[in-house]
């Protein structure tokens, strides 16, 4: 790890020392469809409607014997609730059918879950099972990381630049760099500091960037000298 990198990282945790997951969830299978459901939608939104999905659908098998179309409604305001409802619902009856109910343990088993990604698995191993196998890379993650180039922006695709990130990079060739460039034990850890970094400073539109701790370390940084 640079020192820049180092020093960036360890600013990250005096600022944001409690940062970590805000999905509200109660098991392993709660957690994957709350992460699911996250994808373009907001983490607190996402809350909000599993406030309401989790005591309608107690148990497991209720997902298993789940209705389609009714789930569709239950998770019509998270946005491309066809398609989430589709991969929730298809993923539980192989879930069931295969792993007896249980989700899986393991990258490669999570990685054969309808509508399941890197990310998604990531998130689930960490958080569930206290299993590191890599960096989560939501949209905050991908744009902070770029920003403060934690990893070369040459490396990791993408032909749209947004200020002065590609939205477009591919998450897995970013968190393929940031894995590089980070410790392992620090892997868990920086996808929530990222993400809280992203929310409170270092917005997709007007970062900012004066309030910025790391303004003085940030190649992008836009703060008045």
């Amino acid at each position: 790890m640079t020192t820049n990198t180092r020093g960036i990282i360890e600013l990250l945790k005096k600022t944001y020392p409690n940062a970590k997951i805000i999905l509200k969830y109660k098991t392993p299978w709660e957690l994957l469809v709350s992460v699911v459901l996250s994808a373009q939608c907001t983490d607190v939104l996402v809350n909000k409607v599993t406030e309401k999905l989790f005591a309608k659908y107690k148990t497991f098998d209720d997902y298993v014997k789940a209705d389609r179309s009714e789930f569709e409604k239950d998770i019509k305001s998270t946005g491309f609730f066809r398609n989430k409802a589709k991969n929730i619902l298809a993923t539980a009856r192989l879930v069931k059918d295969k792993y007896g109910g249980k989700v899986p343990g393991t990258m490669e088993e999570l990685l054969t879950l309808p509508g399941v990604a890197r990310k998604t698995a990531n998130v689930i191993l960490g958080n569930a099972f206290e299993v590191v196998e890599g960096i989560a890379v939501d949209t905050h993650v991908a744009r902070v990381s770029q920003r403060l180039r934690l990893v070369d922006l040459d490396k990791i695709g993408g032909k749209n630049m947004l200020i002065d990130f590609k939205k477009d990079a591919d998450p897995v060739k970013i968190e393929r760099e940031l894995m590089g460039a980070i410790p392992k034990s620090d892997w868990f850890k920086t996808t929530y500091l990222l993400i809280d970094h992203g929310r409170a400073i270092c917005k997709a539109q007007n970062p900012k960037c004066s309030a910025c701790i790391l303004n003085k370390l940030c190649p992008s940084s836009r703060a008045i000298a």
